[in-house]
């Protein structure tokens, strides 16, 4: 399958690494323009040369925004007021026990990881509907149905993201826009390997994450973690023209931890 999306604009954010890099790429090899987003403009700075790097001739390029705020969205709105393509990933994960929670953590994980993406695909929705084209794909989880006991606040937002993605789908009945979740699973992203303590090490963090996956995941079916150009390339074929019927899905690369078949 050959996936050309030239002439297309793919916004997507929180992409300085990890999961959003890898879609990043994934969508510049497409020949879709490409704007990636972070909060600082160093990395924002360093990611835009390692996308140039791993695909060279790519046409892409960056804005610094904070997207956990309605301010953020208006610096993004304003440097790019249009998108063809938008990939809602920006979010944050903790570990932490329930009781430990406080309202100020419950309100930024939701800021962040349901807000952001609501602001983003309203700001780009009505550009879509006046072309009768476009694709929006939002980052859920895994725990967005498996909700960890350690990570209750994450787990709520990745369900809300389901939820979001499927109303939106609903809405849009009928037209050339779709509208997409998908759903990873462990993830060997640079956010991972920081909270695994493995110093920058990859292999001691892939065995770490697998070794994770199997006491804690063991449904797993794949029985590792997942690599991040695995999930991207997923959200690149939600992305193309030839994902045409596919809609308001939950779409996974869980490496099948959720224990059901539909």
């Amino acid at each position: 399958m050959h996936i050309d999306l030239t002439g297309k604009t793919a916004i997507v954010t929180g992409s300085t690494r990890g999961i959003g890099h890898a879609i990043a790429a994934g969508l510049a090899r497409t020949g879709a323009d490409v704007v990636i987003t972070g909060r600082k403009q160093d990395d924002v700075d360093r990611a835009l040369a390692s996308l140039r790097s791993a695909a060279p001739g790519a046409r892409v390029r960056g804005v610094a925004a904070d997207l956990g705020s309605a301010e953020g969205f208006r610096v993004l709105t304003a440097a790019e007021p249009q998108a063809d393509i938008l990939v809602n990933n920006v979010g944050i994960f903790a570990v932490q026990p329930f009781a430990e929670i406080p309202d100020e953590e419950w309100t930024r994980f939701f800021e962040v990881n349901v807000m952001s993406g609501v602001r983003a695909s309203r700001a780009y929705l009505p550009g879509m509907q006046r072309k009768n084209w476009g694709r929006i794909v939002f980052i859920s989880s895994e725990s967005g149905l498996n909700i960890p006991a350690d990570m209750i606040h994450y787990g709520f937002t990745k369900t809300g993201n389901l939820a979001i993605s499927r109303g939106l789908a609903k809405s849009l009945a009928g037209t050339g826009i779709t509208v997409n979740a998908v759903l990873p699973g462990p993830t060997l992203s640079e956010g991972v390997q920081d909270m695994l303590g493995s110093g920058g090490d990859r292999a001691a963090a892939e065995k770490l994450a697998n070794e994770f996956v199997r006491e804690h995941r063991s449904s797993s079916i794949l029985q590792r973690v997942a690599t991040t150009e695995e999930v991207a390339n997923m959200v690149v074929y939600a992305c193309s023209m030839q994902a045409s019927a596919t809609t308001g899905a939950a779409l996974r690369v869980d490496g099948g931890i959720v224990e059901s078949i539909a």
